[in-house]
This record gives structure tokens, sequence and C-alpha cells, in this order.
């Protein structure tokens, strides 16, 4: 899709991870008419979420939600999104998703993973920790089980990090004290750009 818009993409060694990546891009951008938008580290990506995501999560149930369940990659969504969330209800509850290989937001190491758009290896500038009340690890099978369900249960063709999402939220739900509680979670990634991917592999009927 970006070669057919005319652009010119540079890969990294796989080894690399995201850092890789991220010094790659640091260093085209010393180039003439070049920009890096930094979406880990740029305070403009979770004021966005706070200015609109929350609001939106907030007003669309009628201003009654207990809780979000969301992956960090950028970590933009759920710092942006938790900090006007509880300043709406004082009880509102952050839980953070990372991929079982890679839980670095917990304390762990960083390692090779299936989640495509979290757990990037390292923790980004852009999340808050101190607005994270929990943290829920999903393993890569885990992921692409609650993706393939989501197609075929709820016709919603969701990527590997919506799957991991959908995992983790439905983990939070079985636990006694979110009994009766409203969580939401995020799908944050289409299907479409992972047809290439074990995602949907062997899928019959």
């Amino acid at each position: 899709l970006l070669r057919a818009m005319g652009a010119e993409l540079v890969l990294t060694p796989a080894a690399g991870g995201m850092k890789a990546a991220i010094e790659k891009a640091g260093e085209l951008s010393q180039q003439d008419n070049a920009w890096m938008p930094q979406q880990f580290e740029n305070p403009a990506n979770p004021s966005i979420h706070e200015a609109t995501t929350g609001p939106e999560i907030w007003e669309d149930s009628g201003q009654d939600i207990d809780a979000i369940v969301a992956g960090v990659g950028t970590g933009g969504t759920i710092t942006g999104a938790s900090r006007f969330l509880k300043q709406q209800n004082a009880n509102f509850k952050a839980i953070a998703v990372e991929p079982a290989d890679s839980p670095v937001i917990g304390g762990g190491d960083p390692g090779p993973h299936k989640i495509q758009g979290i757990g990037a290896g390292f923790i980004p500038k852009n999340l808050d920790t101190t607005i994270v009340d929990d943290i829920v690890t999903v393993s890569n099978e885990e992921a692409f089980v609650w993706a393939r369900r989501l197609a075929k249960e709820e016709g919603i063709m969701a990527g590997i990090s919506s799957g991991a999402n959908m995992c983790a939220a439905a983990k939070i739900a079985a636990k006694p004290e979110f009994a009766g509680k409203r969580i939401v979670t995020v799908m944050c990634s289409l299907g479409e750009r992972y047809l290439s991917t074990p995602l949907f592999e062997g899928l019959t009927g």
C-alpha cells in the first residue's frame, strides 16, 4: 500500500526490533524536507486521546464506565483516555496489555513476539505509568484466537493487537472484583493488514 502511494520503504533488521526502526527513522529525519512525528514521545499523542478518545468513551457509555483495557504500543491511547476518564470517575481503572513474551512494563525482559502493534520492547515516554492500575499479559496464540473469534463471531475483521485487547478484557471481566462493571477496550488494528501473517493461516469453513 505504501509503495502504491509512492513511498520508499527502508527496512531494518528484525533482530533490532522497534528500537532499530526508530533509530533509522531518526537518521532519515536529518535529511532535507524530512520530519519524524516521534509517536512514542510526542506529547500530542496522549493529548489528542485525552481530548477526544476519553470524552467519546465517556459519552458513548452514557457516562458510566469503570475500566479501560488497552494494549501499549506508544502508550498514547491508555495514557490520554485514562487521564480524562479518571477525572470523571475516581474509581476508574486503567489496565495495560503487553505481550507475555516481552513484559517490560511489568518489569520483565524484552523479547520477540508476534503481537504486532504493541510491546515495542521498551517503556515509551508517552506511557504515564502512574495511571496504570494493573497489567495483563497475553500470549501470541491467545491474541490470534481472540482476533479470529472477533471475525467469526462478531464480524469484526480485527488485527492481532485487537485480539490481545479482547483477550485481556475477557480476563479482567472474569475477575470477581469486576463483576457487574462496564469495561471498554479498543480495536486498534484491522485484520486486512494481517492477511499474510499466521493470524489467518489455515482457516477453513
